[in-house]
């Protein structure tokens, strides 16, 4: 592929911008009250200066850092270039291309009208790269170069997806980051780990920890679903949960969702779909009018790990070693 810088951008803290990144395909900053970046002279100090005129309020430190960004998404970024995306919405590491130069959306309703075409070119679980790779990729800027970890980026984009690498130990990252860099772990683990200890045996061991008798189905017994769960020592007093378990990276789709729902007798059963990824909008959408169906995706999973590891036995606290930490928060300084 050659040398090609690699950049990185972030569609908001909320993923406020993820439909202009990945169905517009156009990668875009904010900044709204800045006009058109075209017009400003090809200078950093200029930059600098129409951001200081323009957020005159701002911190003196932020004028310097918010115009390096700008000048670099318009006059350093170049056609060809890599882009990597880590989307806060489908919870993938979208990797692209820039495909244009920059663009200028005046449309008052669009908060980030400073874009770039790009064409997305693969969309990989975070569970794929290394702890690094993935805190490099947090920054806290919504727009810089990708520096340390580069070459990782480009190795998956040329030759795919490797098996899941090994936890990396980072220092440095603040709450926000160790609790990213956590949820990454343990879902990381969980989909390297279940070879040692199965998937459906964790899940069942999970729901016994929040209240629930649970036994795993053999060989996919039971009607086709993984685990038989219920509150009542005996299992006859309703509901009785059936509970589908899927441990591979790919999104559920609906027929899959569909066919666990089927499985259901009536009113005094209620269906489960646990995953370590996430679902198909299809699938989502099809559960939502199931008063008696729950999705469980990677998020939700982590969630309810976290609630619970306390009462964890000793082997899934060794399969996930885990402990409380604090950390300041200096929001309010």
């Amino acid at each position: 592929m050659g040398e090609k810088t690699v950049w990185g951008i972030h569609a908001g803290k909320l993923g406020e911008a993820d439909h202009i990144f990945l169905q517009d395909k156009k990668i875009a900053l904010g900044w709204q009250a800045m006009p058109d970046l075209s017009t400003i002279e090809p200078t950093r100090e200029a930059f600098k200066q129409k951001v200081k005129e323009t957020y005159p309020d701002a911190k003196p430190g932020v004028w310097p850092n918010n115009a390096g960004q700008l000048f670099r998404f318009v006059h350093e970024m170049k056609i060809d270039d890599i882009v990597i995306y880590p989307s806060n919405v489908d919870k993938k590491i979208h990797i692209g291309k820039v495909v244009g130069d920059y663009q200028y959306d005046s449309n008052l309703s669009i908060h980030y009208s400073h874009q770039r075409p790009v064409k997305w070119l693969k969309e990989l679980d975070r569970v794929k790269f290394s702890q690094g790779a993935l805190y490099e990729i947090g920054s806290a800027m919504a727009f810089f170069q990708v520096r340390n970890y580069a070459d990782e980026f480009i190795a998956k984009l040329e030759h795919g997806p490797e098996e899941p690498v090994a936890v990396e130990v980072d220092n440095g990252p603040d709450a926000d980051d160790m609790e990213q860099i956590t949820r990454d772990f343990i879902l990381k683990t969980l989909s390297r780990e279940v070879k040692g200890f199965s998937l459906e045996d964790f899940i069942a061991h999970l729901l016994e920890k929040m209240g629930y008798r649970a036994r795993v189905s053999a060989h996919g017994g039971d009607e086709g679903v993984d685990i038989i769960a219920h509150k009542d020592e005996l299992g006859f007093e309703p509901p009785i949960i059936k509970v589908q378990v899927k441990s591979r990276d790919d999104r559920v789709r609906q027929d899959e969702v569909a066919a666990l729902f089927g499985r259901l007798a009536g009113a005094n059963e209620v269906g489960l779909f646990v995953t370590l990824s996430t679902y198909m909008p299809q699938a989502n959408s099809f559960a939502r009018g199931k008063p008696n169906l729950r999705l469980i995706d990677g998020d939700d999973l982590v969630e309810l790990i976290f609630e619970h590891y306390d009462e964890f036995d000793a082997k899934y606290k060794s399969l996930l070693p885990l402990r409380r930490v604090f950390l300041p928060d200096l929001g309010e300084y």
